[in-house]
């Protein structure tokens, strides 16, 4: 979390021994530019700046301005400069989470950088939107889009330049604090919602920076933990999304992560940096480090490919790199490569030709952005149980209980986003039901008393909650781990549910958590960490306004040995400071599949008020088709999914029985159908070879199956490829 980082920060430059000061130095804090150069656009004055014209190239237009740079001012650039900023963002309007400053003699424009990017912006109060994991389960293209444009719009008229988002890390620990941060347990998943998120907020003009690059997946020794995983499963599981973010998304940044992988520092590797992102992908913007330790050394960061670090310079101040140029450690090319990246970004997306953004947040449309977090938590609250019990019809009483529904409740660390208006879920029940419905709230630190309660209501609703921050791990799925003093959460469940079998448990999590009481409950229903509108959303769910529109991201559990991570500590959390990922491809609803363990709520699972049937299969080698026909009585949501079981090419390397290639979300009334398409290109059918480091079509049979989760196969079929036959 935040403090830890100001403590390590701290520490790094207070008490550090005066050897490793005199290694590193201290940051050089730049003077921020005049108001009076702040207020012209950077190339309002072109005279003498051959760089501003337009006509040319942003590559012409940062190679001109090179060299006119002196030395100083280029190592200047390769750091940021404010120590503070991301500490000071939570409760200052004011505050941005980064600053890299400009320099007025040439008319380089300071940059300012907006935390919280994932799940809204983390500047003073906001816009507290659903966390990514909710946007995962809305499985929506185009809800990505109006997020990743919402971000974009508050960013801009909050005076930033640059949106810290959005965070494409792949669950690979279900425990993981961050995990409510990105968009769940596929990749393909998180692609195909990374990349109209970016192409949004970038067309409001602000720089989107894709973290956490690469394999960031766990907090447990973040600062300094190495993983170790091979080719293969780094390029089909872990690398898919920031490709896709930097080649479709258009990306202007990469933020590196903390953590080592193979044993180089993410911020160093010049085998990732230099010769995937940019020589394989072709990225031509900016990388820049996560705050406070992500740069591990000037030399290796300088050489490895790290073109800013930030907040400060530690590694990148002056006298460090003087140093390291002196000694003949990092040359002269390479620090001008890292600035002319840096340039060329500024360059590309426009910070030149304008006028530096005003902090002007009250043109910010609240009423429409709180719309918008309304519908992004609607479209994914899960409904994962239901007995009959909703939508609620007309209940003459209801009993709220449990502390997490009178709670705002959200993921901690850097992308909490102070909510501006928040509405608990104890509040949006009780507006929804206004004066048809008597509605008492017990907080459930009195089991029995919260019992006579739910025995004596129409319905029981239990809203339940686990936290999860940045900087820790929960120590397990449990309800009881990181609950915030919340109690005996499962005992509670089990004994309203006892009292009441119209029992409704409402979950408030960042992430999966085992459900033990699901068998005795009437209904279950996922709301995520649902944004400050959230009270208004589940309550327009449970009394049916609306469908429930999520389906799962993640798998979840029947037991935490079913994980793939469980009972091998060199997996997680890993053995001397290195977590093997020898489950490899398996990741998530692969492994469980391929292990034949039934979870409890399966990977891409989530019920609709209404049913849907699917008939009409139609296999192409470049696309599959299906009908999908409403066959109840309510309109409803429906979310088809297209998964492939592509055939091993060898023993060496097993492929899962299932992997998703394909998904849409549509709203269909009651005895409508709809034809759905799924597009399918070489890389859908590819496995990466680690003997030609290349993608590889095996020939065999190719599975299609079509359903509405990874448990849920409605369809089945198969196409040749690779010169196979089925």
């Amino acid at each position: 979390m935040l403090s830890r980082r100001f403590i390590v920060l701290a520490a790094l430059l207070w008490t550090a021994p005066l050897a490793l000061q005199a290694d590193v130095g201290i940051a050089e804090v730049r003077p921020v530019s005049t108001a009076a150069a702040l207020a012209a656009t950077p190339c309002g004055n072109p005279a003498g700046r051959p760089w501003c014209a337009t006509s040319k190239s942003p590559d012409q237009r940062a190679g001109l301005l090179l060299k006119a740079l002196t030395l100083g001012e280029k190592l200047d650039l390769m750091a940021g400069d404010d120590l503070f900023g991301s500490l000071n963002t939570a409760d200052s309007g004011t505050a941005h989470e980064g600053t890299v400053n400009g320099i007025p003699r040439l008319g380089i424009p300071t940059v300012l950088m907006a935390g919280g990017g994932p799940v809204g912006i983390r500047q003073g109060t906001g816009t507290a939107l659903p966390a990514s994991i909710a946007l995962g389960a809305s499985f929506d293209v185009t809800a990505a889009a109006q997020y990743g444009k919402l971000v974009g719009d508050e960013a801009r008229r909050k005076g930033n330049d640059v949106a810290l988002g959005p965070a494409v890390d792949i669950m690979r620990v279900p425990q993981a604090g961050r995990a409510y941060e990105a968009y769940g347990e596929d990749p393909y998943l998180t692609t195909r919602l990374a990349v109209p998120w970016i192409r949004a907020a970038q067309a409001q003009g602000v720089i989107s920076a894709v973290k956490h690059f690469p394999a960031n997946n766990q907090e447990r020794d973040r600062y300094l933990g190495n993983v170790s995983i091979a080719p293969r499963t780094l390029r089909e599981i872990y690398l898919p999304p920031f490709e896709a973010a930097v080649r479709d998304g258009g990306a202007g940044m990469v933020m590196c992560g903390y953590n080592k992988v193979n044993g180089a520092p993410s911020c160093g590797s010049k085998q990732l940096l230099t010769q995937v992102l940019r020589d394989q992908w072709g990225f031509r913007g900016t990388v820049i480090s996560d705050w406070v330790m992500g740069a591990k050394g000037t030399p290796t960061s300088a050489n490895g490919g790290l073109d800013i670090e930030m907040p400060i310079g530690i590694n990148y101040t002056q006298s460090a790199l003087q140093s390291a140029l002196a000694k003949g450690q990092v040359s002269q090319a390479t620090v001008d490569t890292h600035v002319r990246d840096y340039l060329r970004t500024l360059f590309a997306h426009g910070v030149f030709d304008r006028a530096p953004y005003p902090n002007a947040p009250n043109g910010i449309d609240t009423a429409g952005h709180d719309r918008s977090a309304r519908e992004f938590a609607e479209g994914g609250i899960t409904l994962l149980k239901n007995k009959g019990v909703l939508p609620l019809k007309t209940p003459k009483s209801i009993a709220i209980i449990g502390s997490a529904a009178d709670s705002y409740i959200s993921g901690g660390g850097s992308s909490r986003v102070t909510p501006r208006s928040p509405v608990t879920a104890r509040q949006g029940i009780t507006a929804r039901a206004g004066s048809t419905a008597t509605v008492t709230y017990q907080d459930g630190k009195d089991q029995d008393a919260a019992a006579a309660v739910a025995k004596a209501a129409d319905v029981a609703i239990v809203v339940a909650a686990a936290s999860r921050a940045e900087d820790a791990d929960l120590s397990c799925l449990s309800l009881e781990c990181g609950t915030q003093d919340r109690g005996d959460q499962d005992g509670l469940i089990a004994k309203v549910a006892a009292a009441n079998p119209r029992t409704i448990v409402v979950l408030e999590t960042g992430g999966p958590v085992l459900t033990p009481w699901a068998a005795h409950v009437g209904a279950v229903v996922e709301a995520w960490y649902p944004g400050e509108q959230g009270g208004t959303a589940l309550a327009r769910v449970l009394f049916g306004d609306t469908d429930p529109g999520g389906r799962l991201p993640v798998t979840f559990p029947a037991a935490e040995r079913d994980t793939p991570i469980a009972g091998d500590p060199r997996r997680y959390p890993g053995v001397n400071g290195t977590a093997t990922y020898s489950e490899g491809v398996l990741v998530g609803y692969r492994s469980y599949d391929t292990k034949k363990i039934v979870p409890q709520f399966p990977f891409g699972f989530g019920l609709s008020y209404t049913t849907f049937a699917y008939r009409h299969l139609t296999v192409r080698p470049g696309s599959v088709t299906v009908t999908v026909t409403n066959t109840g009585r309510r309109t409803g949501t429906v979310v088809p999914q297209l998964y492939l079981g592509l055939p091993a090419p060898n023993a060496q390397t097993p492929q899962p029985p299932k992997s998703l290639k394909g998904f849409t979300k549509i709203a269909l009334t009651p005895g409508q159908s709809r034809t759905v398409t799924f597009p399918l290109n070489d890389r859908a059918y590819s496995y990466w070879s680690e003997t030609t480091n290349s993608w590889k079509i095996a020939p065999g049979c190719y599975r299609v199956m079509v359903g509405g989760s990874s448990r849920d196969i409605a369809a089945t079929g198969g196409v040749p490829r690779g010169g196979g036959r089925c």
